[in-house]
């Protein structure tokens, strides 16, 4: 599923007090007089893609702008690392992306992912991957190897994709074979003083069970009132059933010897009798057991001391050992024996992560070089191909070529692209970022992306110098593209935007203050404002 911007919301930007805009997944247009304002979509779209807010932006009487895209994004989207601080911000089982970007009187700014605030780069960073715009940001992306690659991936297809998947996962796992080898390698003093620690963590916790702690505190808690817990102990059973005297037990069994010779006279004695047994039963055993209670305090007069002493040990284990609670002490020892018994056994923690490195890097290296046989076959290929489109749209003097080259490997494999354009015959290959003007820009742009697609296109200066038979070429590409990828384009042709799925008019109102509006037009709009951009009704039978 390619990118797809939805819905895009503008808020005292300039002169639009709001607009909100649902765009069609395939191919948008938005017209208007020139000085109407159609440029400050192409601001809006600007800023979220992290470019540099200003108080100037915001409209007249307003306290601030604000602007917000909702964005369906393709299935693993957010699997690139430079990603994953924008990744954590993503609601559970949310699955629209949403950016927003707010610019205060002070021209300070402050970028937002679904609603919660968020680094500018980060929402750049989210922005490029799936929105691809004219002028000065495309400047930026094509000038950047590494979209050039991902360009190339693209029209290499979905095995590619895959391999690039796997080759991100095999690079995570090389680094941390790395770390984890470089920490064991960094000296045999330091692995023989961890050692050490694990060993003296199992013997400082042997005999420790979980729940310890808490059951010694209420021990503690118990002998501190021995006193009290004595006295209490020894009233009580006194009362129930003392050495002399009745007590409570006694009074029971007088009234139970009080009734037992009238229960044949009167039956419903029977109960009361029962009762009265069993009463004097249960009393003469709780008085048992409290006289138990009384002589367990007395026959372990050191034992408070000693369970002083055990909370203190544990307290000092868990300083040392550098542990919050004991049950991370618990959790810690418990891997510390787990790691020596694989000691005990042979088991040697460097040489493992020597074998864990050579294999991790070998993975690696086997993916790097996959990516880069698919991408050597392909890239010939890849360059004809954008080649043609530039023919077709007018750029038909200019050769395109694509330079494949070995670097240092990384997540992507050991291949660096550089996209280069010959203008006019005679002239060097240059890289495009650098060579071509910007309305040559995005017409190179739309030239990658037929062949490409993937994201989201937004153009505002592909019809600039173009006309005729040229702009109906630049007009047919358009539509062919927008078959697979959305495509938003700002345009004075009445030959591109007729063949839009969506068409926007963007108008100025006279006022104090001025402001613009901005429409989706149905179809007697839309006729009246090609007509308008015509200048007459001769090419309305092209409308679709």
């Amino acid at each position: 599923m390619p990118a797809v911007l939805r819905r895009l919301t503008i808020e005292n930007l300039v002169l639009i007090r709001r607009a909100e805009l649902d765009f069609a997944p395939g191919l948008n247009a938005i017209t208007g007089e020139t000085g109407a304002g159609k440029t400050i979509l192409a601001q809006a779209v600007g800023l979220l893609l992290g470019a540099k807010g200003d108080a100037s932006y915001i409209g007249p009487d307003a306290s601030e702008a604000y602007v917000e895209a909702e964005l369906e994004v393709p299935e693993g989207a957010f699997a690139d690392e430079s990603l994953d601080r924008l990744a954590e911000l993503r609601p559970e089982d949310e699955d629209l992306l949403i950016l927003a970007r707010r610019i205060f009187p002070d021209g300070r700014t402050r970028a937002y992912a679904w609603g919660r605030t968020a680094a500018r780069e980060d929402l750049a960073a989210a922005g490029e991957r799936l929105i691809s715009m004219s002028g000065q940001f495309e400047q930026r992306r094509l000038g950047r190897p590494a979209y050039q690659l991902d360009v190339l991936d693209a029209f290499v297809g979905e095995e590619q994709a895959r391999r690039r998947t796997e080759a991100r996962i095999a690079w995570r796992e090389l680094l941390a074979a790395r770390r984890r080898h470089e920490e064991l390698s960094a000296g045999a003093a330091a692995e023989e003083a961890r050692i050490a620690e694990l060993r003296a963590l199992a013997a400082d916790t042997e005999g420790l069970e979980p729940g310890a702690e808490d059951e010694l505190r209420a021990e503690r808690e118990r002998l501190r009132h021995v006193t009290e817990l004595a006295a209490g102990a020894a009233s009580a059973a006194e009362a129930l059933a003392p050495d002399e005297g009745e007590g409570a037990a006694g009074l029971v069994a007088e009234a139970e010897r009080a009734l037992a010779p009238l229960e044949r006279l009167a039956p419903e004695f029977e109960r009361a009798a029962n009762e009265l047994r069993d009463a004097e039963l249960r009393l003469r055993e709780t008085a048992s057991e409290l006289r138990a209670f009384l002589a367990s305090l007395q026959a372990e007069p050191d034992r408070l001391e000693r369970i002083e002493a055990d909370l203190d040990r544990i307290a000092d284990v868990k300083r040392r050992f550098r542990c919050a609670s004991y049950e991370e002490l618990l959790a810690r020892a418990a891997e510390a024996r787990a790691e020596l018994e694989a000691l005990d056994d042979g088991f040697d923690p460097r040489a493992a992560a020597a074998e864990a490195l050579v294999a991790a890097e070998a993975g690696v290296k086997r993916l790097a070089e996959e990516l880069h046989a698919a991408r050597a076959e392909t890239v010939d290929a890849f360059a004809d191909a954008v080649a043609e489109e530039l023919h077709g749209i007018g750029m038909g003097e200019g050769e395109f070529r694509v330079e494949l080259r070995e670097r240092d490997l990384g997540p992507t494999g050991g291949d660096e692209v550089s996209f280069l354009i010959r203008p006019n015959a005679g002239l060097p290959f240059a890289p495009v970022a650098e060579t071509a003007s910007g309305g040559e820009l995005s017409r190179i742009a739309l030239a990658i992306a037929a062949v490409a697609g993937g994201e989201t296109l937004v153009f505002d200066e592909i019809d600039a110098g173009i006309g005729g038979e040229t702009a109906n070429a630049v007009g047919r590409t358009l539509q062919r593209l927008a078959e697979r990828a959305q495509v938003i384009t700002i345009t004075h042709l009445p030959q591109i935007a007729s063949l839009a799925e969506r068409h926007f008019r963007v108008e100025k109102v006279p006022a104090d203050p001025t402001h613009t509006t901005i429409e989706q037009l149905g179809e007697t709009e839309r006729r009246e404002e090609l007509q308008r951009m015509l200048g007459g009704a001769e090419f309305l039978s092209t409308v679709k």
